[in-house]
């Protein structure tokens, strides 16, 4: 089963990720978590909807997202 892991402490919080990339919308900037460089990173709403398709890996222009198949 694929599932997106975010490396919070890498993201940016720029959010290419959340803007309509995902085909199951199931990512999202945190709104209740900032990490030790200050911003809100992206998280995951429900991995077991994830289908692997790595749109978010290749828009995230920092190495802040991992797929696993």
């Amino acid at each position: 089963m694929p599932h997106v892991k975010i490396l919070e402490e890498v993201c940016k919080g720029c959010g290419l990720c959340c803007d309509g990339i995902c085909p199951v919308n199931i990512l999202i900037l945190s709104p209740g978590r900032i990490n030790s460089n200050g911003y809100h990173p992206a998280e995951v709403t429900d991995n077991s909807k994830c289908i692997g398709c790595g749109y978010c890996f290749k828009v995230c222009p920092e190495p802040a997202i991992e797929i696993y198949k």
